[in-house]
């Protein structure tokens, strides 16, 4: 088990090396000038001179890696090129709005997804299955903004039961901080209720199948602890993959639903660094996002161990 642990851990290294490398060079020989950005239309050739000087882009390209590397490496991730201000501090205080609302959208997911794929499986072919499937059809089907504007038209607009936009801390309080997240919430967890829901029904749908569960039930077990007790557990490989990948996902920022709420976290700092060609803070995400899914798919990884009786060494 630990050696394991310990080679998936030294696979991420050449991984995350490969990344940096990767963004460094594109964002570098892609078009675009942070100089001019900086300095404005009316800026002159000679001021554009200046800002490049100062911000090190004449160097040459592998001084300009060796020193981003060496700030890496000391934990600095540079400063903002138009605010002047910590890229690392920035990222701190978008993580906590994307965090929060990725945990909520994970716990809701879940927490209705598994249950109802477990039950389509089990009633596979008759009319629960059907409205699982129908359902899951539908949340891949409508674009996430869509789900979000009727929510707000009805829990906010209408009902009056939640604001319609914005965000709070939960240190701020657990009420304003939930009425504010919930809306959100649900409206990603729509999109990744019916993709777990739909790989837990078609993992349960093999397991089912196996003599071991025909034996268990020819035993007496009864029929719950035959579903999640001995067939979930032996289909929740592809079901932790799926949750795992989903979370990753929503660490590293969804754009849409931010903006429709009005939430500032991850996906909106990386449009405005993109559209700005704020080197330093494209590349800090880039990198955190890459870390984000290189650690997620870790964590899966280790937790197979848990599922494969073949790993225990």
């Amino acid at each position: 088990m630990f050696f394991y642990i310990l080679k998936r851990i030294l696979a991420t290294i050449p991984v995350m090396v490969i990344v940096a490398i990767f963004v460094f060079l594109l964002l570098r020989l892609t078009p675009g000038d942070p100089a001019a950005i900086l300095a404005g239309d009316a800026a002159t050739p000679a001021q554009l001179e200046r800002i490049r000087d100062s911000l090190g882009l004449n160097d040459p390209l592998l001084v300009q890696f060796g020193t981003w590397m060496g700030q890496l490496l000391r934990g600095d991730l540079g400063t903002s090129l138009l605010s002047n201000t910590s890229v690392a501090g920035m990222i701190g205080d978008r993580l906590g709005p994307t965090l929060n609302i990725a945990l909520m959208t994970i716990v809701i997911s879940v927490a209705l997804a598994v249950p109802m794929g477990v039950i389509a499986a089990w009633r596979h072919r008759s009319w629960v299955d059907f409205l699982v499937m129908s359902f899951s059809v539908l949340g891949f089907s409508v674009p996430v903004f869509v789900i979000g504007y009727i929510l707000i038209q009805i829990f906010a607009i209408d009902l009056k039961w939640v604001p319609v936009q914005g965000y709070k801390s939960p240190t701020d309080g657990i009420g304003p901080f939930f009425s504010r997240a919930i809306l959100p919430s649900l409206t990603l967890a729509t999109i990744y209720i019916a993709l777990i829901a739909r790989m837990t029904r078609a993992s349960m749908l093999e397991v089912l199948g196996e003599d071991y569960i025909r034996t268990a039930r020819a035993k007496g077990v009864r029929e719950n602890v035959v579903l999640f007790r001995h067939a979930l557990r032996n289909a929740a490989v592809p079901i932790l993959t799926i949750i795992g990948t989903g979370f990753a996902l929503l660490i590293s920022g969804v754009v849409v639903t931010e903006s429709v709420f009005n939430i500032p976290g991850i996906g909106r700092l990386t449009v405005d660094a993109i559209l700005a060609r704020d080197y330093p803070v494209i590349q800090a995400m880039i990198l955190l996002t890459a870390g984000i899914y290189v650690t997620v798919n870790l964590l899966i990884d280790i937790s197979y161990s848990f599922f494969d009786p073949r790993i225990r060494y």
